[in-house]
């Protein structure tokens, strides 16, 4: 009987030191359930992975969308529609001028310029040294139409001419302001270059104001230098500022070897008044003397 009890002391005490290891360990009976609490202060905690971190989504520079207007001006000058705009208005003159050899033989010579329809009842604008001398004077129209001219009022002082033709209901140009004008701003000249069709050029204005001796005795004043191309054929078509209002006339360009972009047009502040002079009278008032010259 005492053998007995103390194996069941034995067992117990085995039974309290396995208690005991499985608390130190952190374990728990199968059955039952251990808490941080009743682990005690001796107790191993199991480290867990920490938590990722929250992501951000990143703030958008513009969050309001651009919306994009149809009628915003383009950065960008649009030649396309001002020549567009501004080619039925421009016309090709053909001129022919009767000339003697030196042994007294008669010849043809052919001169080819450009010209602009201010008046829609057949009035066009040009230079004097187009028609200048000229037997006859034919107008070829954009869409192929050609006319004799009328009549012709010219200023020779001035290089402007004006000729009337039976033609109506024709494009006629709108006028700009010369005065305007900045260094720097685009144009465009459109003519019957080397009387090869009317075709356009671009570039800018070099210069405003300027007076250019064109002949002995002769000087023109208040002329616009521009570097597009001005070239033979040239000479009485419209130079056009971006809104498609002609601004000047071109007429004179620096031909020489070494010499490039050098063109010249008479500024349309200064030659509206004569023009209209010439529309109106066929001649021109002198501010000096007050009389008046008539060119036919």
């Amino acid at each position: 009987m005492k053998t007995k009890t103390i194996k069941v002391k034995q067992i117990l005490a085995s039974l309290v030191l396995l208690v005991a290891l499985l608390v130190a360990t952190g374990c728990t009976l199968p059955g039952t359930t251990a808490s941080s609490a009743a682990l005690g202060p001796s107790s191993v905690a199991i480290p867990t992975s920490p938590s990722p971190p929250a992501v951000t989504a990143p703030t958008p520079i513009n969050p309001s969308p651009v919306i994009i207007d149809s009628k915003m001006a383009s950065p960008f000058p649009d030649f396309v529609s001002v020549i567009a705009n501004v080619r039925p208005s421009v016309v090709a003159i053909t001129t022919k001028i009767t000339g003697f050899s030196r042994f007294g033989g008669a010849f043809t010579q052919e001169g080819a310029g450009s010209g602009w329809i201010i008046d829609r009842e057949g009035v066009i604008v040009t230079n004097n040294h187009v028609v200048e001398g000229a037997n006859s004077i034919t107008i070829t129209l954009e869409d192929g139409r050609t006319f004799p001219a009328e009549t012709v009022h010219t200023d020779p002082v001035a290089d402007l001419a004006v000729i009337k033709i039976d033609a109506h209901d024709l494009p006629s140009l709108r006028i700009g302001d010369s005065s305007k004008l900045n260094v720097g701003e685009q144009v465009v000249a459109i003519g019957n270059s080397l009387g090869m069709g009317i075709s356009a050029t671009e570039g800018i204005v070099s210069a405003v104001g300027v007076s250019l001796s064109v002949s002995p005795g002769e000087t023109l004043c208040g002329l616009i230098q521009t570097d597009a191309a001005i070239n033979p054929g040239n000479s009485g078509g419209p130079l056009v500022d971006l809104q498609g209002e002609v601004v000047g006339i071109n007429s004179v360009k620096v031909a020489q070897v070494g010499v490039e972009g050098m063109g010249y047009a008479i500024s349309i502040k200064e030659a509206i008044p004569i023009i209209d002079q010439l529309i109106t009278n066929g001649y021109v008032i002198t501010p000096i003397s007050g009389g008046k010259l008539l060119y036919s």
